[in-house]
């Protein structure tokens, strides 16, 4: 059948001339070969979204079927790549065009000259079936690439290749179901983007995700496979947390999805991935690192299938048995092309003018997080943290709001800290973490039986804190008896000295388990020392003459990572600072 252009919207266009097209077909359109998706039938006319800048589009231009929908290829070569929003290659198409970047370029995801030296793990005989390992490459010095047997296939190996050079297109085995149907097996395979990626089972939350940074991996955690969301406001830090949370979390894989963002911002990424070794392996850390960059100034239609391209990549590694972290920044950028969109499709809208669709496409995104056993019998996961840009910072915009239902880790940041230079800029009072009893059992077992009790008691005293600024504020400091002092001393300790971190200072960039733990037990052995103290009426000015309060501040920069031991010199410190003070007034 033939399709021709009836109508052009901005991204929308209105095609007419037959009833072969189905929803979400993947289309060509214009003379130029446009990239888009069919997202409504009607009788004969049919509505597809443009994934490119539709200028110089005129009616009557045809419209090719593709057959299949908005699928991208799978396969070696995806790491130590950054890709458009639909899986171009940026690379490439800057070799093919310049800096500016032409319409209607196709080409493929991954390179189809390179070859890569591939184990051929089956024999002609085995029995298959889905999820199946049936050949191995290594795509990069970290990461093994493992080719699976796509899911609802199953059969015996009628030929297998041997071992050796092989591109993405070469056929390396075929496999011959119960009917009789042959199936080529290659190094790639294909899958739609909006469909999930199928699983063997969903497993319980049960460990975290160790991000190196202290108020996350201590006040607000996130479980391996669960989903977290940033908000703030313009320069609160969003981006900032996302890099080093991609930097440092001890995922196997990062895909970093830049959605929207500043084209300077994903230079920036770029930039610093490339530069920057992995802590794990000394390798670099582009060679575990995907990024996805569909910038402000990018077609706003491709915006929206970028989310779910990075997603169908991080199912596509977490079931090879990989541990895969997905950094979506930002989804509010993502939610404005949706209402982009939906208002040229003309659809009726509901709050702030997003669609009403807007929490179950949200729904959708998050849901496809989790921690999983694959169709092979291995453990992977896919953690999402997505940042949230509400307009003038304001929490109750719908983003905001539609994503706290899906998401159990809220990460709130604060514009006056973040002008303040504390960093991470995360409120501990409007944050909050529902993995806290999921991740108990492992806190226990491989840090401390005592870790998640002091946890709770740094944030009982940095809640008392702010109840008691409001005091201060009224009457001030002076009139506070002695221990009321000793708290807020106590959390300011904690604020400067354990929550605020510098992600560019060597020693305090990462913090590992241990060492935070060791930090919150010298602090409150400080705390705990000092209340005998001031029950027999002693000062709390006393105490802090000698200085201990400025000296524990200062142990994120002193202690390096690997010398744990060194704490207890902390702890004889507070024992002969107290001792003086308890001394000088008998």
């Amino acid at each position: 059948m033939s399709y021709t252009i009836y109508g052009i919207n901005g991204p929308v266009v209105t095609v007419r001339g037959g009833r072969g097209l189905a929803m979400m077909d993947m289309v060509r359109v214009g003379d130029m070969g446009l990239i888009g998706e069919v997202v409504g039938v009607e009788g004969d006319t049919t509505t597809v979204q443009v994934y490119e800048d539709t200028a110089g589009l005129i009616p009557g231009q045809p419209v090719t079927s593709l057959g299949a929908p908005m699928s991208i290829t799978l396969g070696p070569g995806l790491l130590n790549n950054i890709f458009d929003g639909i899986a171009r290659p940026l690379k490439v198409m800057e070799e093919r065009s310049g800096p500016f970047l032409d319409r209607g370029l196709d080409i493929p995801t991954l390179d189809p000259d390179r070859r890569w030296e591939t184990t051929v793990l089956v024999r002609e005989g085995d029995q298959l079936k889905a999820g199946d390992c049936y050949a191995q490459c290594p795509e990069t010095t970290l990461i093994t690439h493992r080719c699976l047997v796509p899911a609802g296939l199953s059969g015996r190996v009628t030929h297998a290749a041997p071992n050796g050079s092989y591109t993405v297109a070469d056929a390396l085995i075929e496999l011959t179901d119960d009917r009789g149907t042959v199936h080529t097996l290659r190094l790639a395979q294909s899958w739609p983007i909006r469909t999930p990626r199928p699983m063997g089972e969903q497993l319980p939350i049960h460990r975290p995700l160790i991000t190196g940074q202290r108020i996350i991996d201590t006040l607000f955690p996130i479980g391996k496979g669960g989903a977290a969301a940033i908000p703030g406001p313009f320069g609160a830090g969003k981006t900032m947390t996302q890099h080093q949370l991609a930097k440092w979390s001890d995922a196997d894989i990062i895909v970093y999805l830049g959605c929207g963002e500043r084209g300077n911002e994903m230079t920036q990424a770029l930039e610093e991935f490339s530069e920057l070794l992995d802590p794990k392996s000394q390798q670099p850390l582009m060679n575990r690192t995907i990024l996805i960059a569909n910038t402000s100034n990018m077609p706003v239609a491709a915006r929206e299938a970028s989310v779910y391209t990075g997603m169908t990549i991080a199912e596509y590694y977490r079931d090879m048995g990989y541990h895969v972290a997905l950094m979506a920044d930002s989804t509010s950028r993502w939610a404005e092309a949706l209402r982009e969109i939906s208002g040229r499709l003309e659809e009726m809208p509901a709050e702030e003018g997003f669609p009403a669709y807007l929490a179950s496409r949200l729904a959708e995104f998050y849901e496809r997080a989790g921690y999983v056993r694959t169709l092979e019998g291995k453990e992977g996961s896919v953690t999402v943290i997505g940042a949230v840009s509400p307009q003038g910072g304001d929490f109750s915009e719908p983003v905001t709001q539609n994503t706290k239902r899906y998401v159990r880790t809220f990460w709130g940041l604060d514009r006056a800290l973040a002008y303040g230079r504390h960093f991470p800029s995360i409120n501990w009072l409007t944050s909050y973490s529902e993995y806290i009893a999921d991740l108990k059992p492992w806190y226990d077992q491989q840090v401390s039986p005592r870790f998640m009790a002091d946890r709770q008691r740094i944030f009982t005293l940095l809640q008392e804190e702010d109840q008691l600024l409001e005091i201060v504020k009224l009457i001030g400091a002076d009139v506070l008896p002695e221990e009321q002092k000793l708290t807020l001393e106590t959390a300011r300790l904690i604020r400067v000295g354990f929550l605020q971190q510098n992600a560019y200072n060597q020693i305090d960039t990462y913090v590992p388990l241990e060492k935070q733990f060791q930090m919150m037990e010298v602090i409150l052995a400080l705390y705990d020392g000092a209340k005998p103290l001031l029950e027999r009426a002693i000062p709390l000015s006393q105490i802090k003459a000698t200085g201990i309060f400025a000296s524990l501040s200062k142990i994120k920069y002193e202690v390096p990572n690997d010398t744990p031991q060194r704490f207890e010199g902390y702890h004889e410190a507070i024992r002969a600072a107290l001792r003086q003070v308890d001394e000088a007034n008998r």
